[in-house]
This record gives structure tokens, sequence and C-alpha cells, in this order.
């Protein structure tokens, strides 16, 4: 046992460490984000490549996969119906369990259909572990260090990243490990933190009685709408920024690794300082700077020629991501607490309607004309800049948005 000085005023006592001091709800939160990347940045460096070398993707093939791994996250809203037989927590860890799982066995299955169906087990499992992540980090943290701490969150993922982005980069260059080798080591890595985190850490209590039900409620309408545009937007990054490198600009898996190293090492320093950021100057200011700046990140990609060029916007790019924690800080400050857990999974749900959808669509215009694909991102980005203006300076029940508000009073039933 440890004994470490004590800070408190006046008093002359040593306080003892005990390993229990870590058995935290905070600990847990970072210790399962960390796990998320082993698998799902495994997965993500190496699909664009794996696709094409080993099942023979073009865009359409591409958009149809990504249109599938959506669709776990459109179905997030049946997570509240889970709930009524699993405890919020447990079920975060076997949807690691599930997204570990289908990672390790995606190198096995090198065909269109392979592909597809080791993608879905993977999504299921991320899905549901973002939904309850989010609601779990909203019922266990304050409200004025939610913001630090979710960016302390994405910052333990980047860094994680980092890690195997590094690792990716070494196996693939310098040890010429195949892909089955490669996805197995992500996706067993996530496994194994699961069961540490499932077999070391308590049952945290409910803070707050969460709603089994589906709940949508008319005053939450503005983060809905900001949510679905999340959603469509960002589906545009994720599918096409990738495959843009890869098809137009050749860069090969280690490139592409490497890019998303520097994205991760970046975050590390830069998420915290982000989510301290929005705690000062609030979600509007930091939702209206996001999205002028995806704006021109759009605009940009529409008719970059240089490899170089479109490497930075990719990293211009993913930064912006952490400002996405203003959107979750808004509706901590506007919900009712017990509102959280079944809010989570619509949300998700809602943030995936579009991402269903999109990708496939979206694959076939990338046929036509990729630079229209970016071009409509921008106007997304546009839309999504309207409603911004529309968030209140300090917003709480009562007072969610500046132009159609709910009247405060009205009863809870009636919405």
């Amino acid at each position: 046992m440890t004994t470490i000085p004590s800070k408190s005023a006046g008093s002359g006592r040593s306080q003892t460490w005990r390993p229990q001091n870590l058995k935290r709800p905070e600990v847990l939160l970072l210790l399962m984000a960390a796990a998320v990347p082993l698998s799902f940045a495994t997965w993500q460096a190496l699909l664009n490549n794996f696709a094409i070398e080993r099942a023979a993707f073009t865009g359409a093939e591409m958009g149809i996969l990504q249109s599938l791994r959506e669709v776990p996250g459109f179905l997030a809203f049946a997570v509240v119906f889970v709930l009524l037989l699993i405890r919020e927590q447990r079920l975060a860890y076997i949807s690691l369990l599930l997204l570990g799982l289908g990672t390790a066995i995606t190198g096995f299955f090198p065909s269109v259909i392979g592909l597809y169906v080791t993608t879905v087990v993977m999504s299921i499992g991320y899905h549901y572990y973002e939904t309850l992540q989010t609601s779990l980090s909203l019922q266990w943290i304050d409200k004025a260090k939610a913001p630090e701490t979710l960016g302390r969150i994405i910052a333990v993922g980047s860094f994680t990243a980092i890690i195997v982005f590094a690792m990716i980069w070494l196996t693939s260059d310098f040890l010429s490990l195949d892909y089955v080798w490669i996805y197995l080591m992500g996706g067993g890595a996530t496994v194994a933190i699961a069961l540490v985190a499932w077999l070391g850490f308590p049952q945290f209590p409910e803070k707050v009685e969460q709603h089994k039900t589906l709940i949508l409620r008319k005053r939450y309408w503005l983060y809905y709408a900001l949510t679905f545009m999340s959603g469509a937007r960002r589906q545009i990054f994720i599918v096409f920024a990738g495959f843009l490198m890869v098809e137009k600009f050749g860069f090969d898996v280690g490139a592409i690794a490497l890019l998303f190293l520097v994205n991760a090492a970046i975050n590390v320093w830069l998420a915290p300082k982000i989510g301290r950021l929005i705690g000062r100057i609030g979600e509007r200011h930091a939702l209206i700077f996001e999205y002028i700046g995806l704006i021109g990140v759009f605009v940009a990609y529409a008719f970059v020629e240089s490899a170089v060029v479109a490497a930075g916007l990719y990293i211009v790019d993913h930064l912006f991501f952490a400002l996405a924690i203003a959107i979750k800080t808004y509706f901590q400050k506007i919900a009712d607490p017990a509102d959280i857990a079944s809010t989570a999974g619509v949300s998700f749900t809602i943030n995936h309607i579009a991402a269903v959808v999109l990708p496939a669509a979206y694959g076939f215009l990338w046929l036509i004309s990729p630079p229209a694909v970016f071009l409509t991102g921008a106007a997304m980005a546009g839309c999504s800049l309207i409603m911004a203006f529309n968030v209140p300076r300090h917003p709480r029940p009562g007072e969610e948005v500046l132009v159609g508000r709910i009247p405060a009073a009205a009863p809870a039933a009636a919405e």
C-alpha cells in the first residue's frame, strides 16, 4: 500500500491511495474509449486498400458497404428495449466484444459478401457502444465538467489510434504482415480490454432512473435537426474523403495509416483544449465556427488536384469532429436527466437516417461526378450553420432555441 501526502488545507495527515480509487466511472469511460480505436481504427485504416485489393470493390460496392455499416446505427433506438433486459453498463461491454469480434474475423473473408457480413457484425458493436457511451457519459459526468471530460475521452481514443496506426504502418511497410493478422490483433485487443473492464469494475448505480421507452420531445427539435445534418454530412467525409485518397491519389496502406496517425496525434493535444474552449465560449459559437470551416473544406475537396493539399484538407476536416462535442453538451443542458438513455438511442437513429441511404446513392453519384459529392456536403454544412444561429447563448430547459420555442410550462405528456 502506498501513501501520498494529502493536499487538504490544515490536514497534517497522509492520504492512503488504494486501487479502488481507480474504479470510478470516469476511469471506466476512458478505458472503454481506448478499446474502441483498437478495432475501429484498424478496420478504418485497412478498409479501402483491403476492399480494392482483395475484394475488387468499386465506388458502388463501397457505397453499399457503408450503407450496410450504418444500418445498426439507424436501429440504435432499439437499445432502449434491450435495456429492459440488460443494464446499460453491461450492454456496453457486450457491444465492445461484438466490435472486437467483427474486426478480428474480417481478414478471413476477402470477398464482397464476406466484407459486408463482417462489417455489419463490427458495426452492431460499434454503434451500440457509441450510443451507450454517450448516454453513460452524460449521466455520470457533471454538466460543468462535461465538455472537458468528453474532450479527454476523444484524446484517449486518439492516443490509442496513434498506436494502432503506427503498428499498421510498421507491420504493413516493414514486416509485410498479411491483412488477416493485422485485423486479428486489432480486434483481439478490444475483446481483451472489454473482458478486463467487465471483470474489474463494479456496476455503478444510476443517478436518475432512465426511461425504458422511446421518447420524442418537441422542445428537443433543434437537437434532433443538428444531429440529423451531422450524420448526413459526416458520411461524405468517412466514405469518400478516404476513398478519394486511394482512388485518385494512389495512397497505399502505409500512407493512409500515417495520415490517420497525424490526425490522432493532433487530437490527443487538441481535443481537451476544444472541450475547455466550448465550456468558455458556449455551444452556439463553437457550432457556428465548425460549420463555417466545413463549408470551406468541402468546397476545396471538390476541386483539389494535389495529393498534399488533399491530405491537408483531410487533417483539417478531421479536427472539426471534436467540435461536435457541442451538440452533446447542448442536449445535456436542455434535457430532463431521465431522458438521456432513451434520447441517446433516438438521436443515434436520427443521425443515421441519411447515413443508411446516402453512401449507396452517393456511390453511384461518385461514378458520374466526384466533385458533386463534396459540393452537396458543403450545402449540408450551410444548412447546419443556419440552424446553429438558433442555439441560445445559455441553453437550458425552457430556453432550448431562440426561434420556435416550446413553452417551458408545457407538460411532458403533451409532448
